[in-house]
């Protein structure tokens, strides 16, 4: 992470002068989560790669021995707890995004490297890749209610457990997932727009309530698609776009109580969100098939 003048000495402090917007006290300067460990954006990162690579004929030495560098930095660090997606304020976690991505950073690079016929410790990587996905599979999913869960050995719900489909980890069809995703429609949505998690469950460090998180509310149209939910799938996308202002823009949160838009404005993920679904409901070549690597005609009945 990097301030915008370049500066990689981040550190956060508070205004205690300084009542903030409507009184949402504290206000404060930096980001103490450049200091936090984040194990999703390796895959996050090695995605997006794959994503771009795909309209390559071929791929440079650098790049390659870049990713062969952070892989293996993942290897010894995967079973760490971490702060996870959200950047929780609270203890580290052993989050169950956060292991569902180091899966995507170790399948993307394995994909790749095939791909090009790059030259990479592939056997490692695959017996890595097997034992990243039975651990999750193990630890992630909790069977006594019978979903997957926030955390390892946690009962909680994450609206982050909506991308285990969206990434390839597991398919839509999973019983599963089938059970994950109509758990989060019955706990974690309100008036049809769904939160990160349960408050009341969820340790993140932050007191005081918030409002639903616009990308996540995305996340489910298109785990709906997956599903064959079309119809669900596009009730939903038509009202979120009806929470847009007059500029078609989004912020990162919205209450549905109030009506208004909370949280940062414009969010730049809640319209990576919008942009998404739309395509996913075209039916073309869709995000969904090209993230997981499946046919449109796999993805959306």
């Amino acid at each position: 992470m990097y301030g915008i003048a370049g500066e990689r000495r981040l550190f956060e402090w508070e205004v205690p002068w300084l009542p903030g917007y409507e009184n949402s006290k504290p206000v404060r300067v930096g980001n103490a989560a450049a200091t936090q460990l984040q194990l999703d954006v390796y895959g996050e990162v090695a995605d997006a790669m794959h994503q771009a690579r795909k309209r390559q004929s071929s791929v440079s030495e650098q790049s390659a021995a870049i990713e062969r560098d952070w892989i293996s930095y993942l290897e010894q660090i995967w079973m760490e707890p971490d702060e996870g997606i959200w950047e929780i304020r609270g203890e580290r976690q052993q989050f169950t995004h956060s292991k569902v991505m180091a899966w995507v950073a170790v399948d993307r690079a394995i994909k790749d490297f095939e791909h090009f016929k790059l030259a990479g410790p592939l056997a490692r990587w695959r017996a890595l890749r097997d034992e990243i996905h039975k651990h999750v599979c193990q630890h992630g999913f909790n069977p006594r209610v019978g979903t997957f869960v926030q955390s390892y050995g946690s009962t909680a719900l994450d609206a982050s457990l909506l991308l285990i489909p969206l990434v390839g980890f597991l398919p839509a069809s999973d019983p599963r997932v089938v059970a994950t995703v109509e758990a989060i429609e019955r706990k974690l949505v309100v008036d049809g727009f769904v939160m990160r998690y349960d408050l009341e469950k969820s340790d993140d460090g932050v007191a005081g309530d918030e409002a639903t998180f616009l990308l996540c509310s995305f996340w489910l149209v298109d785990c709906l698609i997956m599903l064959g939910r079309r119809d669900d799938a596009l009730n939903l996308f038509n009202r979120l776009l009806n929470v847009r202002n007059d500029l078609g823009l989004l912020a990162e949160e919205y209450d549905p109580i109030s009506g208004r838009q909370l949280g940062d404005f414009p969010q730049a993920f809640s319209h990576i969100g919008l942009v998404n679904s739309a395509v996913n409901l075209s039916r073309a070549i869709a995000p969904l098939s090209q993230r997981t690597d499946t046919e449109p005609s796999e993805v959306a009945a």
